[in-house]
């Protein structure tokens, strides 16, 4: 399987916003606080900003944030052009309600690429069944939670008893590293600043 192995801070810069792809470092040793301009030698040149080149750089910075390649991005879009829902809050509900990013917003995943790999070790339980696919949809009212044999592991532990910062349509409880999904994520639940329409726009070109 294709990887982007370049570093992730260059992708920040690219997109132009942070978009925390090495957790707790993105908030105190940041390179794009350092220097928030493009990488490459021409990266603080200024360029002619075209409507392609906007709607382009939107659809770059989900696909990136959401730890996503061209191929499987586009299939989300395309189920969110059958939805009955408004294309762009389609194709980002479906983002949120992967279970790597269910993971990471309880705090079992200091980032979305963290959280994908502890899926993927088959570290987590949804409704008392073990599930390794980081792309599983979620739904209300199922219960995330660590399987009970890998709770002693360092990177659980350590987060036993501590207030985990989670968004109003999730709990999560650390002394019992269980969580619920309390509800259906809506759109200001969403808080990368994005831009759906433009999106929308590039793939209907």
């Amino acid at each position: 399987m294709a990887k982007y192995t370049s570093p992730d801070c260059k992708q920040c810069r690219r997109e132009g916003c942070k978009l925390f792809l090495k957790g707790e470092r993105c908030l105190t040793k940041c390179s794009f606080d350092k220097r928030p301009v493009g990488p490459g030698q021409h990266g603080a040149d200024k360029k002619k900003v075209s409507e392609y080149r906007l709607q382009l750089r939107e659809k770059n910075k989900v696909r990136t944030a959401y730890g996503m390649l061209e191929k499987q991005f586009r299939i989300y879009y395309e189920k969110a052009v059958k939805s009955k829902e408004q294309t762009g809050w389609a194709l980002l509900k479906m983002l949120e309600l992967r279970l790597d990013n269910v993971v990471y917003r309880m705090g079992l995943g200091t980032s979305r690429a963290e959280a994908r790999q502890i899926v993927n070790h088959g570290h987590i339980t949804v409704n008392g069944k073990k599930v390794n696919i980081p792309s599983y949809q979620v739904k209300a009212g199922d219960v995330i939670a660590v399987k009970d044999e890998k709770q002693s592991l360092e990177m659980f532990a350590s987060l036993k008893g501590l207030k985990v910062n989670a968004p109003k349509w999730l709990e999560f409880n650390t002394d019992a590293l269980t969580g619920k999904v309390l509800a259906l994520p809506e759109r200001e639940d969403i808080d990368l600043g994005i831009q759906e329409h433009l999106i929308v726009e590039y793939y209907s070109r």
